[in-house]
């Protein structure tokens, strides 16, 4: 059964971000997508916010919530790890500006690339972390299909418009899959966990999080709205890579896991209140 659970995974995890990724690029040029950014204010707070802030949130909650090392470890590496395309499919449901969340993407992954590698073994001196590994998964099947989608977009408008629903039904349903495969492949580990301070411990990194970025959104209600959904919403993936090859206890992962697990169960409903208050503010 649990290899049956990893084949599905091992589908479900590129199948959602790659048609992710297409889906935004078919329905939005690129002009959409690089005019958030235009001043240095837009670059510059999403940076402090997710590679300042929450790193330091992360080094407080271990601070005050001790756990085992391997744990530890994997709440650092959710901390300083940042930019998913699970966002893409929370800003849609929180009804917000989806291009203005895939422009927080396209500056939140490089930025990982280059910044894992660089911290992380300062802060964890038993870590050997690979730029390319990190880059390599993330380029394919999140900023390709990025690029393709726009490309098709400026080309062939018509044809955008036709996938790019298609796109959104098939990353949905890539995303149920792949978290219901996640919590039962991993559901003992999970379980043991409890009890351990593990799941607080990144309850309040994922709600700081997403009080961080809300916060420093500046005063449009979807700039704020964009950049704490994508403050919270973790680089699962990079945190993943790094977890897998460069630690050698288990729970390093599980603890990625399960606050990828905790990140889906708490930023779904505040997207949907979210949601709400849009209506309010159109």
């Amino acid at each position: 059964m649990a290899e049956i659970l990893s084949v599905i995974l091992t589908v479900a995890v590129p199948a959602f971000s790659v048609t992710s990724m297409l889906s935004v690029g078919f329905g939005h040029v690129v002009q959409e997508i690089i005019e958030p950014f235009s001043s240095p204010r837009s670059v510059i707070v999403p940076l402090l916010a997710n590679f300042v802030l929450v790193p330091l949130l992360g080094m407080a909650v271990i601070w005050l919530l001790p756990l085992d090392q391997p744990l530890e470890n994997g709440l650092f590496l959710v901390s300083t790890a940042a930019g998913a395309p699970f966002l893409v499919k929370l800003t849609e449901f929180a009804e917000h500006d989806v291009a203005l969340s895939a422009a927080l993407l396209l500056l939140l992954l490089p930025a990982t690339v280059i910044y894992l590698p660089i911290v992380v073994p300062m802060a964890l001196p038993e870590a050997e972390v690979s730029a390319g590994a990190i880059a390599l998964p993330l380029v394919l099947t999140m900023l390709l299909p990025l690029g393709a989608g726009l490309l098709v977009r400026t080309h062939s408008a018509r044809w955008a418009m036709r996938l790019q629903p298609v796109m959104g039904k098939v990353s949905t349903v890539s995303l149920i899959v792949l978290v219901g495969t996640t919590f039962l492949l991993n559901l003992r580990a999970i379980l043991g966990l409890f009890g351990t301070g593990a799941v607080l411990a990144a309850v309040i990194v994922i709600t700081g999080a997403f009080a961080i970025g809300y916060a420093l959104g500046g005063r449009l209600f979807e700039r704020r709205c964009a950049l704490g959904l994508g403050t919270a919403q973790r680089g699962i993936a990079a945190a993943m890579v790094v977890a897998a090859e460069s630690f050698g206890n288990p729970d390093t992962l599980v603890m990625v896991v399960v606050s990828s697990l905790v990140g889906f169960s708490i930023l779904f409903p505040i997207a949907s209140v979210l949601s709400r208050h849009a209506h309010e503010h159109r």
